[in-house]
């Protein structure tokens, strides 16, 4: 973990960034108290596209028709 103070921060801030994309823990500091910590975003995941499946899923002919071990019950 990286501790910085917010003046030394705001002058690195492009290299803290990449730290912290690299999974570098950053704590910012202010009055040697931390304020804020560097954390990347997770990509925003996206909508399902109803219909991406179509054509995956198939069922066979004789779905529907009795099973034999049922017969006796039917």
């Amino acid at each position: 973990m990286q501790q910085i103070n917010l003046d030394e921060a705001s002058k690195h801030l492009p290299d803290l960034i990449e730290a912290a994309l690299r999974g570098e823990e950053i704590v910012i500091t202010k009055d040697d108290q931390p304020v804020v910590k560097l954390t990347p975003v997770s990509p925003a995941k996206g909508r399902p596209q109803f219909g991406s499946a179509k054509g995956l899923v198939t069922i066979s002919e004789d779905f529907d028709d009795p099973i034999e071990d049922f017969k006796d019950y039917m």
